[in-house]
């Protein structure tokens, strides 16, 4: 199986820009679809990105559409979350996960990181 190790969380100040790292071990990235997810204090986790094998595939939660990109190296076993912009609302826990099926992209995600924390604050 993949094991899967988030970094490069911290604090950035609002309107500001963060990239996290997802690196993937055991198991070569390009086997899985690769997504980003959230959990705020006192709130469930949600989605907010996805990427197909290739990296041609993407999709967005529409909080951080036009926001956030994702991107994958899967030659470094590598996947990329640019956060720009970015808004108080941001500020939570922040996981990687993998699946192999594309479909759907925002549910059904078998293995997961430990999250790197990202906090949003002036």
């Amino acid at each position: 199986q993949v094991q899967l190790e988030e970094s490069g969380g911290g604090l950035v100040r609002p309107g500001g820009s963060l990239r996290i790292s997802c690196a993937a071990s055991g198991r070569t990235l390009s086997n899985y679809v690769m997504g980003w997810f959230r959990q705020a204090p006192g709130k469930e986790r949600e989605f907010v990105a996805a990427s197909g094998q290739s990296g041609t595939n993407t999709y967005y939660a529409d909080s951080v559409k036009g926001r956030f990109s994702i991107s994958r190296d899967n030659a470094r076993n590598t996947v990329y979350l640019q956060m720009n912009s970015q808004k108080l609302e941001d500020t939570a826990l922040y996981y990687c996960a993998a699946k192999v099926s594309w479909v759907p992209p925002q549910y059904g995600y078998d293995y997961w990181g430990q999250g790197t924390q990202v906090t949003v604050s002036s």
